[in-house]
């Protein structure tokens, strides 16, 4: 494998990482957004049992599924946002790889070589 194959697969490895990267920033914001979510239908379910919004049937519904659906979506993004930590980790250990296969020359002085 040359040099120039290597540095495409780099570029391409790279690519991928910020890809990865981008999701997790998504996932993390779902999960605050879910977080949030759990926290509003768990105050409005509290409100409602205790009398606080009236004997309302639909804020009491609402509030179980803003609960539910914060849950759910939790538990998904959790699960996303993991596989995505160990898929980024995956590339960059082959970048890593990838960059100890590269033979490097180092030049230690310009002018020797007629800079």
């Amino acid at each position: 494998m040359d040099e120039d194959d290597r540095s495409g697969q780099i570029a391409l490895i790279e690519t991928r990482i910020e890809q990865l990267a981008e999701m997790a920033e998504r996932c993390r914001k779902f999960i605050l957004a879910s977080k949030v979510l759990i926290a509003a239908g768990a105050a409005l379910l509290l409100g409602a049992v205790l009398g606080l919004l009236g004997s309302n049937a639909v804020a009491l519904l609402g509030a179980i599924a803003a609960v539910l659906g914060g849950i759910v979506s939790l538990g998904s993004n959790v699960s996303t946002l993991r596989q995505t930590t160990a898929a980024m980790a995956e590339a960059e250990a082959l970048r890593s790889d990838l960059i100890g296969r590269i033979d490097l020359r180092l030049f230690r002085d310009a002018r020797r070589l007629g800079a």
